[in-house]
């Protein structure tokens, strides 16, 4: 992962506006309140015994605290925050704003900081939709609190 780069595009969208409509955008998703950038993505695991999707979690993992590292430099230490409550209310039916319930889905819990003078908050997680499917390292910018 290029960690320069990653870093360029969390700048970008802790600068950028939030749209009125979910949408597609060049890094990833976005909606009202958020934006959400997928930083590296890895291939699928369809073919694989087993061996290659552990590596591959465990360098998404390497690389998603390579750059918080660096995040940390910035804002100070970031908050482990699971995402398992949040995806248990949702599929109880309760009302739980985005990000944070399309998070909860896929990323188990996020590393997060928040922006100083901005009101935003970045979350950094790996996604992974199922054990077929690639990972994905997320970076969210959103001003909506965390549940």
């Amino acid at each position: 992962m290029d960690i320069a780069k990653a870093l360029a595009v969390i700048d970008r969208l802790c600068s950028e506006g939030f749209p009125a409509e979910p949408a597609r955008t060049d890094a990833g998703t976005a909606g009202p309140g958020f934006l959400m950038a997928e930083l590296e993505t890895s291939e699928d695991f369809w073919e694989d015994d087993g061996t290659r999707w552990q590596e591959t979690a465990d360098q998404f993992v390497c690389d998603r605290d390579g750059l918080a590292e660096r995040l940390t430099e910035r804002w100070g230490r970031p908050q482990a925050v699971s995402l398992y409550s949040v995806f248990e209310r949702a599929t109880r039916g309760e009302e739980t704003a985005e990000p944070w319930v399309s998070l909860s889905g896929h990323v188990p819990d996020v590393q997060l900081w928040r922006a100083p003078g901005t009101g935003r908050w970045i979350a950094l997680g790996v996604s992974q939709w199922d054990k077929e499917l690639p990972f994905q390292l997320l970076a969210v910018v959103t001003d909506t609190d965390p549940p």
